[in-house]
């Protein structure tokens, strides 16, 4: 018989990421649809217009773009948002987002394992 660690383990998730899709008005919608030990997963709905400023994550991160247009910079390069277009980013990668139409996205950010 297998001890128990005493945590309780992740269980299978399905989401409609469409339904959860709502965006304020000058403003920016973050939901979380995961949070586990291993990886923590966002929703973020960004209006026209807005922005995330320049910033960095100390865990590898990727977004991956399901609807709207906008931009993603990663450092000094800029690279098209669009729906379909997934990009990974190393630790403390310098990044930030530009909606230029209602842009949607997951944010995963892949936490350390102990």
């Amino acid at each position: 018989m297998a001890e128990s660690s005493g945590k309780e383990a992740p269980k299978p998730l399905a989401v409609n990421l469409e339904s959860m899709v709502e965006f304020a008005q000058k403003g920016i919608v973050s939901k979380t649809v995961v949070d586990e030990p291993y990886a923590k997963v966002v929703l973020f709905c960004m209006a026209t217009g807005q922005s995330l400023s320049e910033h960095t994550a100390s865990v590898p991160a990727a977004i991956h773009i399901l609807a709207g247009h906008g931009e993603v910079r990663l450092g000094e390069e800029s690279h098209e948002a669009r729906a379909g277009v997934w990009i990974h980013m190393p630790p403390e990668t310098r990044h930030a987002v530009q909606s230029d139409y209602n842009l949607v996205f997951l944010l995963t950010l892949f936490k350390p394992q102990e």
